[in-house]
């Protein structure tokens, strides 16, 4: 059975942390949700344009590159500083890096741009997530990913994260990856929390025209059917600000209907749990479920 998102409502009295705020959808996202009466965190890894668009927002503007665990750490413990309550964290921080390259920690900046610092985040982020379930509604506080129908093209392999095997493709296989890692931990997350009152998505925004591309072939077919930054967050407002999302916790949304197509492996819990249990290993995340 298909289900389609309904508007997003009075957004007054909550808390939305987004990450990768500072442009493309997730500042349309920002704008959205600020027009409906959200306080919103924006964060972003550019500082002019993070401020900038806190600013616009009326939001608070943390600055953090998520190529340095260090500085994930960092903004998880000002968030939790500068908010009692966080009804929604929206993990749409990523991107599509057509060379291949290496963190600050080590890691493949695909892989650890796109799952892990938010995987290390959200797990931060939790105890206050869960502790502001407590007194709303089962299912109003949502833990949101930014994935993409890229993740029909991923493969992951828990003795591969960091894609070195087979060849780089432009950065296409690292980002498909990511973006079922995405809907892996999308997945798992929910079955953990399951009973909680925190609930989980992952979504396809669509072929957003924005900077967040390369270029080639693809890149430029893709982008004349492009969407635009603000259609393609309209899904993101939706499963954030949504009074009850029409679907359980784990589902993927394509654009603004659930179920979306997704690679088989999307189904494999033993992968599922496998990806968790690594990534708590290598981002020295607490286990907080």
């Amino acid at each position: 059975m298909t289900v389609t998102l309904p508007e997003a409502r009075d957004q007054s009295d909550r808390t939305v942390v987004i990450t990768g705020a500072s442009s493309g959808i997730g500042r349309s996202a920002a704008r959205a949700l600020s027009r409906l009466g959200a306080k919103v965190a924006v964060v972003g890894r550019n500082p002019d344009r993070t401020t900038s668009v806190a600013a616009e927002v009326g939001g608070r503007a943390y600055v953090s590159d998520f190529a340095d665990l260090a500085q994930v750490r960092d903004l998880a413990a000002s968030l939790l500083a500068d908010h009692p309550r966080i009804h929604v964290l929206a993990n749409n921080a990523g991107g599509i890096f057509s060379e291949r390259t290496t963190t600050h920690d080590g890691f493949e900046t695909t892989f650890q741009s796109n799952h892990l610092a938010g995987f290390l985040l959200t797990s931060l982020l939790l105890p206050r997530l869960l502790e502001t379930a407590e007194a709303e509604p089962a299912g109003a506080v949502r833990i949101v990913q930014t994935s993409s129908a890229g993740n029909r093209i991923g493969g992951v392999r828990l003795d591969d994260l960091d894609t070195v095997r087979g060849p780089w493709v432009g950065g296409m296989r690292a980002y498909g990856a990511s973006k079922l890692e995405n809907v892996l931990f999308t997945r798992e997350l929910a079955r953990r929390l399951r009973g909680t009152g925190v609930e989980a998505f992952a979504f396809h925004p669509g072929f957003v025209a924005s900077g967040f591309g390369g270029t080639g072939a693809v890149m430029t077919l893709g982008k004349r059917l492009a969407v635009t930054t603000d259609e393609g967050a309209e899904p993101l407002v939706r499963l954030a600000g949504a009074a009850r999302v029409p679907a359980p916790s784990g589902n993927y949304f394509d654009r603004l209907r659930a179920p979306g197509r997704l690679h088989p492996l999307a189904d494999d819990r033993d992968l599922a749990r496998g990806l968790w249990e690594r990534s708590l290993v290598l981002s020295g995340a607490p286990a907080t479920v």
